[in-house]
Order: C-alpha cells, then sequence, then structure tokens
C-alpha cells in the first residue's frame, strides 16, 4: 500500500468526528480506486453510521466481519452498526465477539452495557457498564479539575470543571466530579442534584447509584436508598459494599435482624476480613450484647493487630479490661508504625480510655491530646461560623416573630426533642422515657437536619437561613411538619402515642421546630460545661460533630448553645424544659416525675429502671444506659482539670453560673 494511501486513511479518519460527510466523500473515493480496501471499507461503515445511513454500511460489515473474524475493529464497528439499524441482539453478539477478542476494551463494555439495557437485561447493563468505568479511568482534560480537588481548592476544581463542560467535555465524568465536590462542601442538595444528573445521563452508573443510597441513608429516606441497592445487587448480589449499604440501611430502617443476618452472611464469605468483624461488634454491643461484642471485637484484632476501630470499640464496652499487656500492645502497634491513619486516631483515643479506667490521669489525657490533633487534622471547620449563626438567630427570632405566627404548625403533640450538646445526658434521658408505657425511643432522626438544609441551601447561601423562614407560610410549615411524621413513622414500631426525637443539633431549629410543632414537647439536655465539654473531648465521634476535637472550639460552641438557649428562654418563656444531668444522677425519681408531669403522663415506676428496657440503642452511650444510675461520671473532668485550661477559659463566667435558670 502507497504512503499516500495511508495519509488518505488518516485523513478520513480525523474527520470523523467532526465532519463525517466529508469522511464519507473521501472514503467513498478511495474505495473507487482501491475495490474492497478493508480500512477503507471499515471507514467508510463508520461515516455512514454516524450519518444515519447504516442500512447503507450492514451488508458491507457483515462482509468485512466473515474475512477478518479476529479484527477487534470490525467486530466493534458491526456491533455499532447492528446497534444504530435497531438490532441490540445482533449488536450484543457482535459485541461480545469484540470482547472475547480484547476483554479491555472500555469503549466495547459500554456499547455493551447500552445494548442490554435496551434489550431489558437492567442487571446484565449494570455490570457491564462497571467494568466501562473500572477500564476507562478519568478523562485526561479534567485532570486540572481533579488535581484542584486533591488540594481541596473546591472553588478552583468547580470551576475548571464547568469550564470543561461547557467546551463540550465528558458530562458523566464532570457531574461525578461535582457530586464528589458538593459532598466534601457538605452540601446534600448539590451532591444529590449532580448524582441524579449522572444517571439520568448514565442510568447503568453503579458507583453514582452507590453514593446517592449513601446520601439518602444518611438523610433518613431508606426507602428510597433501598430501591437503589436492590438495584445494585441484582448486577453484583455478592458486592460486599451495596451489601453493607443494605445492612446500614435497614438498621436505621428499625429492621435490626435483617441488618445483622447480612453482616453475618458476609462473614460466612470473607471469615478473614476484620472490618466486618467490627461492624458485628458494633451491631452486638448497640443490642446490648456487650460480651458478644467483645468477642468480635478480639476477633478483628487478631485477625489484624493494627485495627484501632476494633481497639477503639473495646474501650467503649462495660466488660472491657485495661490490662497492662493489654496497654502496652496498644502503645507498642503506635510506636511501631503498624497502625497509620485513622487506625492511629481510634489508638489514641482507646489508649486515653484505657489509662481512664486505671487512674493514670496524665498519660491518658496525653493520648486524648494526641487523637484530637490527629482527628482535628482531618478537616476544616470554622468555630465562627455557629457563633454567626447564632447572632442571626437572636435577630430573626423575636417575641413578636413568635407572636404573629401564633396557632401555626401542626397540632400534634407526638414528637418530644431532647436537645443540647452530647455528653450531656440525653441519652440517659431517652432511655428513661423510653421506658413509659406511652412514649417510644427512636434515634438521633436526621429530618430536622435535612429540612433546615433544604431551607438553608447551597452552603453559598446558608445566609439566608434562618432569615429566610420570614417568607414561609402557615401552610408550608404544616406540610413540613406532615413531611417530618412521615419521615419518621419508620421508627415507631410499637404505634405509641408519643416518641421522641434525640438529634442533640436541633437546639439550632428551635425556631423551625416552634413554627412546625408549636405543641410538641423539647427538652433541653444540660451538662456542667466543664463535665460536659471534657466529655466530648475525650470522645471520637462519626461525621459532623467537628467541634469537639478541641478544647477551645469545644468551649466555644458550648458558649454558643448557652447563648442560643438563654435568647429562647427569653422570647419563649416556659417553651423548653431543662433536665441538669447532675440533678438527674442526684435525685432521679422526683426529676424523673417532674419530667413526665411537663410531658402530661403519669409517673411509671419503670422510668426509673429504665435499665432493664431491651431497646436497640444506636449511641456510643449504649452502654451506660444499661445500667442504673451512677454519680462516678459527673466530676470525672476533674481529675483532667490540671490540662483543661483552654476549655475553662473560653467558658469564663459560665462555670460559676451553672447550672442557673432563665428568670
Amino acid at each position: 500500500m502507497s504512503d499516500s494511501t495511508d495519509l488518505e486513511l488518516m485523513r478520513i479518519a480525523m474527520l470523523l468526528e467532526t465532519e463525517p460527510s466529508a469522511a464519507l466523500g473521501h472514503a467513498r473515493a478511495l474505495l473507487a480506486t482501491h475495490p474492497g480496501h478493508d480500512a477503507a471499507t471499515l471507514l467508510f461503515s463508520n461515516a455512514c453510521r454516524r450519518l444515519g445511513n447504516s442500512s447503507d454500511a450492514i451488508n458491507l460489515m457483515q462482509g468485512l466481519a466473515r474475512t477478518q473474524p479476529a479484527s477487534v475493529l470490525v467486530q466493534l464497528e458491526l456491533g455499532r452498526t447492528f446497534a444504530a439499524c435497531a438490532r441490540p441482539k445482533d449488536a450484543v453478539a457482535a459485541l461480545e465477539r469484540t470482547l472475547e477478542l480484547d476483554a479491555t476494551l472500555a469503549v466495547a463494555w459500554y456499547e455493551l452495557s447500552a445494548q442490554r439495557l435496551l434489550a431489558g437485561e437492567t442487571a446484565a447493563a449494570d455490570a457491564a457498564y462497571g467494568t466501562y468505568r473500572q477500564l476507562a479511568g478519568n478523562p485526561p482534560d479534567l485532570a486540572d479539575a481533579y488535581a484542584a480537588f486533591d488540594q481541596n481548592h473546591l472553588d478552583a476544581a468547580e470551576s475548571l470543571l464547568r469550564r470543561r463542560l461547557h467546551a463540550g467535555g465528558d458530562e458523566v465524568a464532570g457531574f461525578t466530579l461535582l457530586a464528589a465536590i458538593e459532598s466534601r462542601r457538605g452540601d446534600d442538595l448539590g451532591q444529590e442534584a449532580a448524582l441524579k444528573r449522572v444517571l439520568a445521563l448514565a442510568p447503568c452508573d453503579g458507583g453514582a447509584r452507590e453514593q446517592l443510597a449513601q446520601l439518602l441513608i444518611r438523610q433518613g429516606r431508606t426507602e428510597e436508598a433501598l430501591a437503589l441497592i436492590v438495584r445494585l445487587l441484582a448486577a453484583d448480589p455478592l458486592n460486599r459494599a451495596a451489601l453493607l449499604l443494605k445492612a446500614d440501611a435497614l438498621q436505621f430502617a428499625e429492621r435490626q435482624a435483617e441488618s445483622t443476618a447480612i453482616v453475618a452472611q458476609l462473614i460466612a464469605v470473607h471469615p478473614k476480613d476484620a472490618d466486618l468483624w467490627v461492624i458485628a461488634g458494633n451491631q452486638q454491643r448497640f443490642s446490648g450484647h456487650s460480651h458478644a461484642a467483645l468477642d468480635c471485637y478480639r476477633h478483628a484484632i487478631d485477625l489484624k493487630p493494627g485495627n484501632g476501630l476494633a481497639y477503639w470499640g473495646l474501650s467503649n464496652l462495660a466488660a472491657f479490661d485495661p490490662t497492662a499487656a493489654l496497654i502496652e500492645s496498644m502503645q507498642q502497634l503506635l510506636n511501631n508504625g503498624a497502625a497509620q491513619g485513622y487506625d492511629a486516631t481510634c489508638l489514641h483515643f482507646a489508649l486515653g480510655k484505657a489509662l481512664e479506667d486505671r487512674a493514670e490521669f496524665a498519660a491518658s489525657f496525653e493520648h486524648y491530646a494526641s487523637g484530637n490533633l490527629r482527628a482535628r487534622s482531618a478537616f476544616r471547620y470554622d468555630p465562627t461560623a455557629i457563633t454567626a449563626f447564632v447572632q442571626r438567630f437572636k435577630a430573626t427570632f423575636s417575641r413578636s416573630f413568635f407572636a404573629q405566627r401564633s396557632g401555626w404548625g401542626c397540632a400534634l403533640n407526638d414528637p418530644i426533642f431532647i436537645v443540647g450538646l452530647p455528653r450531656s445526658g440525653s441519652t440517659l434521658l431517652e432511655q428513661i422515657l423510653a421506658s413509659h408505657s406511652h412514649i417510644e425511643g427512636t434515634r438521633e432522626l436526621p429530618y430536622v437536619p435535612t429540612i433546615a438544609r433544604q431551607l438553608a441551601g447551597p452552603p453559598q447561601q446558608a445566609t439566608r437561613y434562618p432569615e429566610n423562614l420570614g417568607s414561609v407560610g402557615k401552610a408550608e410549615f404544616e406540610t413540613l411538619a406532615a413531611r417530618y411524621l412521615d419521615g419518621a413513622r419508620v421508627h415507631r414500631l410499637a404505634g405509641k402515642s408519643r416518641f421522641i426525637d434525640k438529634m442533640h443539633v436541633n437546639f439550632t431549629s428551635l425556631g423551625l421546630l416552634q413554627l412546625m410543632f408549636p405543641r410538641a414537647i423539647i427538652i433541653d439536655s444540660r451538662r456542667h460545661p466543664m463535665g460536659c465539654g471534657f466529655a466530648c473531648y475525650k470522645q471520637l465521634f462519626g461525621a459532623g460533630l467537628n467541634f469537639a476535637y478541641d478544647l477551645t472550639e469545644v468551649g466555644r460552641y458550648y458558649r454558643d448553645y448557652v447563648d442560643l438557649m438563654d435568647h429562647v428562654d427569653a422570647v419563649l418563656p416556659g417553651r423548653v424544659y431543662r433536665v441538669h444531668y447532675e440533678h438527674l444522677v442526684a435525685d432521679p425519681e422526683n426529676v424523673v416525675r417532674r419530667l413526665l408531669a411537663h410531658c402530661g403522663l403519669p409517673f411509671e415506676s419503670a422510668c426509673l429502671r429504665f435499665h432493664e428496657n431491651q431497646r436497640v440503642a444506636q449511641t456510643l452511650s449504649s452502654e451506660q444506659v444499661r445500667r442504673p444510675i451512677y454519680a462516678e461520671g459527673v466530676n470525672q473532668w476533674r481529675h483532667y482539670e490540671p490540662w483543661l485550661a483552654p476549655l475553662s477559659a473560653v467558658l469564663g463566667p459560665l462555670i460559676e453560673a451553672y447550672p442557673s435558670e432563665p428568670q
């Protein structure tokens, strides 16, 4: 073949993307001088397909496939031509032949996924698309945006991304990255919109489906999440990540037995997966099976000696025995570098607790401080944001604001909201109330924060909330209340007339709660500022409680919380009922009697035997609430007083004023 022919073939190939009609003309001319030329025939057929004339090319492609049965490009183009002629079964056969020849050809998996979806073979289509995503990688034209994202320059990453999308870049990859950007910003609305855009463009994208399911579970939208997970598992029934997502969704939907069974099935398949044993330990701990949890955590450590999360789980058990040998083992893991990253963070917290149990407070605080320093370095947190929010809250919600909206909202008093800070005794309060025959304990429900985020809009516009509640009408608040009750319904398994929502951060939504549920009980669970502040500091929380890993920031958050609650007491006198942890511990019967009377309920002695309640308590305090009230923890912080100066300096007069009540 002459060099001029090769050059002409290259020219035709380059024209295909931008000028298929010109490519067709050149290919036809080349075939006139070189009848039956294989490469020219392939390009001619490709151009016909791009111009919508696939029926003209089908015979040519079938002929080529007979003479070149081992040609990957011929089989691929044959499959595409069949697809363009609306012959999906023939297209699938040709594409499968293509992949027999080269299983690493990403574009063939993409085409196969599309054809299987057209044929109604959803699971097979999803599986094929999953392989395509693994092989395709990230598009090079988004490299700068990925680099900016990796360096946490989110605004720059979004700007670069949108520029590429405007220029016609890969929309699926682009919106996938945008979803990751919005997730890191904490913008649930933006992340959900981006993921739904991905699924509209690529219905078989399992990665987007999985991320959306995670988001929905976090928001308590378990039915929607489970529908997505069913499709994920149809494509890959043994997919570990999807099965764990299903276990999470079922756990949140109060279907603990089903959730536990999934984890047990996974362990049967992956008996040496240490992470699964940690998850099983957590499930047993929540259900009150302390010794079973102990066995699970120990087995996880046997499988992976540097498993800090397992050690941390152990340290939270009542059955935990911090022997000298165990402590030495944890210290060695840190000293020899066997535990890295989050494992090391967990080990520091576990060691802090173990040494605290042995009254070695100086060494204990050293590990708490190291663990907090590591945890705090993993995220961005601006402590001034909550201070600014409290000031805007106070400026928005006045006595006249609520007076003008008197009688608004839902007339039901089903919810009992317990608000405040973590480690304030709120789980104890919940367990006491949930032992009453008329009250059902649920969990920290995400529905109020989700509603608040939706009202606030994207983080860039967050300063409009709560001010924008002034423009929300009476009917809209009734709709929001109905939506909240609909979400909470899945957690009300016993069908009792009242239920508890113990989401601490709902104190920031008290204005919204008053407008949604003016008759609902709101309880402020409050603990001594030093005791509560240090209890937060020594605890490794899940995502979201970013204020807890620095003593100064803990103190600022507590101070802002008190400032907001004082304002609510002033503009809605008597609306919030306050329970001080120390009073509850010192005189439980009288405190409980007064609390139940405030809820409009008769006293029941079962509330004082709350530790006999076998309900699942999915909280860090799940162990404590299965024991009778004990006073040892009230002043535990005083053992650490020499190291708590940053906390006391920020709290200032709040320490001496505690437990003052509003006049």
